[in-house]
């Protein structure tokens, strides 16, 4: 580990769960368990369980669970180590650094120190440079003050070709680590040159709100309308989202996240008074993109321009399958305007009225593909429904694909079975079985959950019938035992053990089984009835085995004489055991 195990002890100590979970979605409390709205799948009752006092959280919906780290991890996007820190540094504790992690995280640091102090060298450029009139002239004829401006820490790049590399020289940074920052570059000359001249220059930030990278707007002259930072080891395009660390507390508030195309536009949703909107950054909407969004609403609107380029826009990333767990949507604006236009002309209300009118990017792709083709004619027909049956397809559940059928069949007047076979995702085969429910769990294996439930209870009851691995049969609740058993046994009895520590390092299944049992919401029973239960049902099983094993030897002619006497010992030990659930 880069860091010491003592340091993340006293990071997850310092950190209510509950209070954590608070800042991303709805949670109640309810004496030492909190509920919430699970912010990992689409639900509007709560199935979240969080457990405060053993740092854990469940989710009874999806099957997400884990502890405090693993919090941050899926609903920030980032890793443990970044986890740790963020926590750390939330929880006002210093980290005791190994020598690699000095060297690793003291570059990322040099780099986003750079990229910071590049932000405010622009920003100021924007405010006060005499360059920088007819910049601060655009954004105003655009709508956006003083206020949104700083907020968003909007900046001008001097047409200068080593303003910023001079700037940042005399800051103490060095020639590497500007370059590494993607600020600067060498020219022909082999010298150290500006990335970004003469152009409105909008920082890019992580999802910490660390800045780092640019979108750059060139406003007069040649060059790309469009630049961005190149790829660093701080800066990836495909995993960042302009605007995110801004909009993730609203979004998860709202239940709703807006992608637009250019980061005016997200500036547009802000002054519109609906700050959820986001903006990729120099590449289309992917996988990765959504990966994020997922963590913190099912619901993505795409609320691109209402040109061709817009529309294009709203299909690329998506040519594979469109995702089932998210409710992905369309929103169209009128009279052809993008975002920012119609908050310029005053129409701030019709950028909301837009997302609450969007359709599901399905039905948007679908009615666009039909709109292309003339349903007087009989051809045309069935080639607009072969072509609508290849985007239906791409729908993972089959209940959505059916409606879709349905509809294309009204519209088109072919036969929905034509569609529908047309219309199966490849390697599918129409009327497949459906696979089975699970057979119930056995007496054995109940009992055997419940036990393993009071251990994680640290139940004081327990402790007088000193359970051991040997008392597990199932392999699953075997293994939680062997790992969590002894250490809870080292504990006071009734002490609340932290069992996001005891899990750390448990493979998956492990871990979520055991955070599941531990936050499951029924009452316990006591500690000598789950017991007495286990002893039943082991009893039973071995007087079945016996009773079959006095059969087969009848049956060979064999001497059971010692299997009968066994078999009646254990049926008096089952009577005493159920006589004294009667008493």
């Amino acid at each position: 580990m880069a860091y010491s195990t003592d340091d993340k002890e006293r990071v997850r100590e310092r950190t209510d769960l509950a209070e954590l979970a608070a800042e991303v979605t709805r949670v109640k409390r309810s004496g030492r368990t909190v509920t919430a709205i699970c912010p990992f799948h689409d639900e509007k009752t709560p199935s979240l369980s969080i457990d405060p006092g053993r740092g854990l959280f469940y989710c009874f919906g999806c099957g997400k669970s884990g502890d405090v780290f693993t919090w941050v991890e899926e609903t920030q996007a980032v890793d443990f180590r970044d986890a740790l820190e963020i926590l750390a540094r939330r929880a006002g504790i210093t980290l005791t650094e190994s020598a690699g992690e000095e060297r690793r995280r003291g570059r990322r640091e040099l780099l986003v120190a750079a990229v910071t102090d590049a932000v405010a060298f622009y920003h100021q450029r924007l405010n006060d440079g005499p360059d920088a009139a007819g910049a601060r002239r655009y954004l105003r004829g655009r709508g956006y003050d003083g206020d949104i401006v700083s907020r968003f820490s909007i900046g001008y790049s001097p047409a200068d070709w080593e303003a910023l590399v001079t700037y940042l020289g005399e800051r103490g940074h060095t020639p590497a680590t500007i370059q590494q920052a993607g600020l600067g570059s060498r020219s022909n000359r082999g010298n150290l040159v500006d990335r970004f001249r003469g152009r409105l220059m909008f920082p890019i930030n992580d999802l910490r709100g660390d800045p780092v990278g640019f979108g750059a707007r060139v406003l007069d002259g040649d060059g790309p309308k469009y630049l961005n930072s190149p790829e660093t080891p701080i800066y990836h395009k495909g995993r960042l989202l302009f605007g995110l660390d801004r909009a993730k507390s609203e979004i998860v508030r709202r239940d709703r996240a807006v992608v637009v195309e250019g980061y005016t536009d997200v500036m547009a949703f802000h002054l519109a008074g609906h700050p959820v909107a986001v903006a990729t950054c120099g590449t289309a909407l992917g996988d990765d993109h959504l990966d994020i969004l997922r963590r913190f609403t099912s619901r993505v609107v795409l609320a691109f321009d209402a040109d061709a380029a817009g529309a294009g826009a709203a299909r690329r990333g998506f040519d594979r399958s469109i995702p089932g767990d998210l409710d992905l949507r369309m929103a169209s604006f009128p009279d052809g305007r993008d975002p920012a236009d119609l908050q310029q002309a005053g129409m701030g209300d019709q950028l909301i009225a837009a997302v609450e009118a969007s359709v599901p990017l399905l039905q948007y792709r679908i009615d666009g593909e039909l709109d292309g083709y003339d349903m007087a004619e009989a051809e045309a027909k069935v080639r607009a429904a072969t072509a609508a049956a290849r985007l239906i397809a791409l729908h993972p559940d089959p209940t959505v694909r059916a409606d879709y059928v349905t509809r294309v069949a009204r519209r088109t007047g072919v036969a929905p079975e034509v569609i529908a076979r047309a219309a199966h995702p490849a390697g599918t085969v129409p009327g497949a079985a459906v696979a089975t429910e699970e057979a119930p769990p056995s007496g054995r294996a109940r009992a055997e959950r419940e036990l393993l439930r009071l251990v994680l209870a640290n139940d004081p009851g327990l402790r007088r019938h000193h359970p051991d691995p040997g008392w597990f049969e199932v392999p699953a609740y075997r293994t939680g035992f062997e790992l969590v058993g002894p250490a809870i046994a080292a504990l006071e009895p009734g002490e609340v053990p932290s069992l996001g520590r005891l899990l750390d390092g448990a493979d998956e299944p492990t871990a979520s089984l055991l955070s599941q049992l531990a936050l499951e919401p029924h009452p316990l029973g006591g500690a000598d009835e789950v017991v007495r239960k286990l002893r039943l049902v082991r009893v039973e099983a071995e007087v079945s085995r016996l009773r079959r094993a006095i059969e087969a030897a009848s049956a060979s002619g064999e001497d059971a004489a010692e299997l009968v006497a066994e078999r009646i010992s254990l049926q008096k030990e089952r009577d005493r055991i159920r006589s004294a659930a009667v008493d």
